[in-house]
């Protein structure tokens, strides 16, 4: 019994939480009470299993369900001491868990348990939110679905609730669920099956009543100033503004962001009604915990230049600062926890579409979900009636309540490069795919720039989903190519911080054999490449205001001369040189430059297996495939060095604990003396 009705649940959890008209990520909970077998006593016992704290019902597996009694659970109602003091019977949740393992039960618990029912969803639909944000939710409720859906209006998630929605369900036996003023739905059933068709016939029933009854212009009137730029134009332009307002997003805290011009938000920012709506903020605490209580709005015309349009943006910062700082001030208690922040999480711009901003890609994707679920929600509201979410004394008690202080507090200590964006040239394979794995290993957003477009996606894949990597093409001695690079780093990820040149080629040859051509080319490519790369890298860096890293993958042979390698090695030179110029003249914007020396990276290695290993074996008079440990024996650590050695040293100059390092060269040669930094 106990796995199958938990697997059904399971299954129930998944088809919900994947359709996007049902809930979003992370939203909701959903609940099965079945028996099992008591180890202590051997006799039937009454279990619920629900999803627990923090998880998503898209990907709800079994361990992340929280199993409790239920007769212990409802016993707690003997000693509730009170809607004041309700937060205490959290931690009794605790003392009702069934066994030691098992996800942390969600503050939902007291809903799904206390409801006199097997199965219970608790959803957030868009079109269910609507109705209950709409100012005559309860009229509303009655009207679209008679006696069968409840109205309960807005109360904090918690115990109360869950007693209040008990005794509504008592008192109209009749009833598949309700509507939760301010927030959401919650449906019941006897089986699996029917819990699950309740849920989506309220969600159904609440989003036909508003296409049949509703207005076609919930928005009110286009503003044809604010109608849409052409994709051409508005992608430009919002990789135009990206740095920017990645700066603004992230003057407390760094953050990554996301960048969506779904016709929807286009349609939204092109309305009258825009402004007024986006000041009301949004509603649902699903909603609000990721996008803030309100979005910062661009209050120009979508033809408004980029200049124009930047220096307005700043401006609105201040102000939405100041504003923010003004709410908390005003809600704030004693015993409150800090504030987390006054930047904006959701940036609209009309004609060009929303940024939003979070810890990881993901967050910041997921924020911009929510805010297109709110955008959904006022559109269905205002389509009704009027929209009027929960006020910002609520919004406050729910995004500075103590339970959700320590819910933020139980997520892991982010990795050294979290929140980083790197942007890593020749990185397909060998020295800068390593530099990218151990990156992304780290927690760093990675742009795998190669020549090669294919084989960049490839290596991409490899470090995860494009909330984590993303290929794209580069030749780096095309300025436009590279400008495109640079853009396209800042439009999935929001911004740039870390910067690696490491694309390069070997050719060696002595000065008399070697040609123009070739010289022509080991130039284009390290030392005119890296100076692109850095130049358009440095732009994006210095207007987000928030420093960064660039790293320069040289050689030993920029310090040692060795024999029949003019071109190569002049060409590594320049690039070393390249470091201390821009270090110099890029420190007062924060920004750190710092050069990596290798020598001798013959395992894994795109130059070595391109010819350059069997070139320098031939010159030094040894077997290609014993070349590695030649250039091992001559160091003093005799050492070979591979990849990720070099992938190491790129990690210790941008992690923090050299954040007072720029200039330096840092060599990863196993010791060679003639190569030896003075």
């Amino acid at each position: 019994m106990t796995n199958r009705t938990a697997a059904e649940l399971v299954a129930r959890s998944n088809r919900l939480g994947s359709d996007p008209k049902v809930t979003n990520f992370a939203g909701g909970n959903t609940s099965a009470k079945g028996t099992d077998t008591d180890p202590v006593t051997g006799e039937p016992v009454e279990l619920i299993w629900i999803k627990g704290s923090g998880g998503d019902l898209g990907t709800l597996a079994p361990s992340g369900l929280a199993v409790l009694r239920v007769d212990r659970f409802r016993a707690l109602q003997h000693v509730y001491p009170g809607v004041e003091r309700e937060d205490e019977m959290v931690g009794a949740f605790d003392y009702c868990l069934h066994g030691t393992s098992g996800a942390t039960p969600s503050i939902d618990t007291s809903m799904h348990a206390l409801v006199d029912a097997q199965h219970v969803d608790h959803l957030h639909p868009d079109s269910g939110i609507a109705i209950a944000t709409a100012t005559d939710g309860e009229a509303l409720t009655k009207k679209i679905f008679g006696s069968k859906v409840l109205w309960v209006p807005w109360r904090r998630p918690g115990f109360q609730l869950g007693l209040d929605i008990a005794v509504l369900q008592k008192q109209n036996p009749d009833a598949i669920g309700c509507i939760l003023g301010g927030h959401g739905i919650t449906a019941w059933g006897e089986t699996s099956t029917t819990c699950e068709a309740n849920s989506r016939w309220i969600i159904d029933t609440a989003q036909a009543y508003i296409d049949a009854k509703g207005s076609k212009t919930p928005f009110g009137a286009a503003v044809a100033e604010n109608t849409a730029l052409p994709q051409h134009e508005r992608r430009a332009k919002a990789a135009a503004l990206v740095a920017t307002i990645r700066g603004i997003a992230s003057q407390d805290k760094p953050m990554v962001g996301h960048f969506t011009d779904d016709p929807r938000v286009l349609e939204f920012l092109g309305s009258a009604n825009a402004a007024k709506l986006a000041a009301l903020g949004t509603s649902c605490p699903d909603h609000f915990l990721r996008t803030k209580v309100k979005p910062m709005l661009l209050d120009l015309p979508a033809g408004a230049s980029v200049a124009a349009s930047i220096e307005r943006l700043k401006t609105l910062h201040e102000a939405y600062r100041v504003d923010y700082t003004a709410y908390y001030d005003k809600h704030a208690a004693s015993d409150s926890p800090a504030m987390r922040g006054a930047d904006p999480a959701i940036v609209l711009v009309p004609g060009v579409g929303m940024f939003s901003y979070g810890a990881t890609k993901q967050a910041a994707r997921v924020a911009g979900e929510f805010y297109l679920n709110a955008i959904n929600v006022m559109r269905g509201a205002e389509a009704l009636s009027t929209y009027c979410p929960i006020s910002d004394a609520e919004k406050f008690r729910i995004e500075y309540w103590a339970l959700e202080e320590a819910k933020l507090q139980r997520i892991p200590k982010p990795k050294s490069h979290q929140g980083r964006i790197a942007l890593v040239t020749g990185a397909a394979s060998g020295i800068g795919k390593a530099i990218a794995t151990r990156l992304a290993a780290d927690g760093a957003c990675v742009v795998v720039a190669d020549l090669d477009l294919e084989k960049a996606q490839a290596a991409a894949a490899e470090l995860g989903s494009v909330d984590v990597a993303i290929g794209v093409a580069v030749d780096v001695s095309d300025a436009d190519a590279v400008k495109a690079a640079v853009d396209a780093t800042l439009m999935a990820f929001g911004g740039l911080d870390l910067v690696v040149n490491n694309a390069g080629l070997s050719i060696a040859h002595s000065l008399l054999e070697t040609t123009e051509t070739e010289w022509d080319l080991l130039h284009n490519v390290m030392s005119k490449g890296s100076f692109l790369v850095s130049r358009a890298a440095a732009s994006a860096l210095i207007e987000q205001g928030m420093g960064g890293d660039i790293v320069y993958i040289s050689s030993k042979n920029s310090i040692f001369a060795g024999p029949d390698n003019i071109a190569y090695s002049a060409a590594k030179a320049d690039q070393s040189h390249q470091v201390r110029l821009l270090a110099a003249e890029l420190g007062g914007y924060g920004i750190r430059v710092n050069g990596i020396n290798p020598d001798g990276v013959v395992r894994g290695s795109g130059i070595f297996a391109s010819g350059w290993g069997a070139n320098r074996a031939k010159t030094y008079g040894v077997s290609e495939e014993n070349l590695g440990q030649f250039y091992a024996d001559r160091t003093i650590l005799k050492r070979e060095v591979i990849p990720e050695n070099v992938a190491d040293a790129v990690w210790v100059l941008t992690g923090p604990a050299l954040s007072r390092t720029t200039g330096v060269h840092i060599p990863v040669d196993s010791g060679v003396a003639a190569a030896f930094l003075r």
